[in-house]
């Protein structure tokens, strides 16, 4: 089997890429090592950035997020028993939709099935060969048989455990990662937000998170040590939690239920250069990781997705290979300012072990900074909702 562009990856970045390539008439193969069903049923956050938002624009795939989507002109943060709210639309002119990660793959893989584009599932022993030549290729095992994939590009889609990334020399990958020493514990359950926005709380029980999926499916989430389980905390516990770590008005509302999923995720931050060799790109988590507090992760692949889908289509189209060759600089220089911010937005929110009272006391000297500083909240905002692609 021949593509021009095979993708690694059937997750939202592999499938945006695909069908924005497919806008530009150029033809691809979507690889997942998962089923369809598997992918669907992966739990993440969905905080949209309007880059994100106008690439499912281009790729032909948002109505329904634009239908269903809620739109968030700002955010809410707490600390002290109190709270303030930052206002992105009015500090920046532009807000942020929450829509669900799930669901934007959900309108990808509707798409790239009308157009009647190949997707491969379970593949397994994924190797990418000759990536450093002209001719790379990919080859796989699916239903107990070898596959070759001939190519003229990879696209890595295929998240920090893919094999894309390993596939660099180690002579030439640098990696700089930095691990937080607590993790997120997160249920979902089938209650009304308890606010319009999302929350973030700074207690000094520890950090918060009062978030949703839609005006009946809330997430929430508290800061945990990494040495916890899920199976130490019953629903009543986590909610009475939560309840201390808010302020009273938001404890008072909250609404409690049932959990219908409950897991504790691991907060690290991890970048890759670089983010090409040879004709072999990587996109989104294969290259890079950002704690969830800033809502980037997401949006961080999109914008690389971005960069690579322009790039490939000058080339097949233009016969311009600019955006290839200037391809990794770019997307690394925008990633490391969603690392920054959400290295700072993470540094500012939690509790860490090893603080001390002076450090205490200046994390509450910049929250209470945040609070009354106009171009603070600005310098916030800008980030929150999106630096320019």
């Amino acid at each position: 089997m021949r593509t021009q562009v095979a993708i690694i990856g059937g997750g939202p970045s592999g499938l945006l890429l695909g069908q924005l390539l497919h806008r530009h008439g150029v033809e691809t193969v979507v690889l997942e090592r998962k089923t369809k069903d598997y992918v669907l049923g992966r739990i993440r956050a969905g905080v949209l950035e309007q880059g994100l938002v106008r690439l499912m624009e281009e790729a032909g795939c948002a109505e329904r997020l634009h239908a269903e989507g809620f739109v968030h002109d700002g955010t809410h943060v707490a600390f002290g028993g109190e709270m303030f709210r930052v206002d992105f639309t009015a500090l920046t002119g532009t807000p942020v939709i929450v829509y669900g990660q799930t669901e934007v793959t959900r309108d990808l893989y509707a798409a790239r099935e009308e157009a009647g584009l190949p997707i491969v599932y379970e593949v397994e022993d994924v190797v990418i060969e000759g990536a450093d030549t002209d001719a790379p290729a990919v080859t796989y095992t699916v239903g107990g048989e070898r596959q070759r994939l001939d190519c003229d590009f990879v696209a890595g889609c295929d998240g920090f455990h893919g094999v894309s990334r390993k596939t660099i020399p180690a002579d030439i990958l640098r990696e700089h990662e930095k691990i937080y020493p607590f993790g997120w514990l997160g249920i979902l359950s089938e209650t009304p937000p308890v606010d319009q926005e999302l929350i973030y709380s700074n207690s000094d029980r520890g950090f918060a998170l009062c978030s949703m999926r839609n005006a009946t499916l809330s997430r929430y989430y508290v800061q945990v040590p990494l040495t916890d389980s899920p199976d130490n905390w019953s629903d009543n516990a986590f909610w009475d939690e939560l309840r201390r770590r808010l302020p009273p008005g938001p404890a008072e509302a909250l609404v409690t239920g049932p959990s219908i999923e409950k897991s504790i995720a691991p907060l690290r931050s991890f970048v890759s250069e670089p983010m090409r060799w040879g004709r072999l790109f990587l996109c989104g988590d294969a290259a890079h990781i950002v704690p969830p507090t800033g809502a980037k992760g997401l949006n961080t692949a999109a914008s690389d997705v971005q960069y690579l889908a322009h790039a490939l289509r000058d080339h097949y189209v233009d016969g311009d290979d600019a955006g290839i060759e200037g391809y990794s600089a770019k997307a690394l220089a925008r990633i490391w300012k969603a690392e920054r911010f959400s290295w700072w937005f993470t540094s500012l929110m939690h509790q860490f072990p090893d603080q001390t009272e002076f450090d205490r006391q200046l994390q509450r000297a910049e929250l209470d900074f945040l609070r009354t500083s106009e171009a603070a909240q600005k310098a916030m905002a800008e980030n929150y909702v999106g630096l320019p692609y």
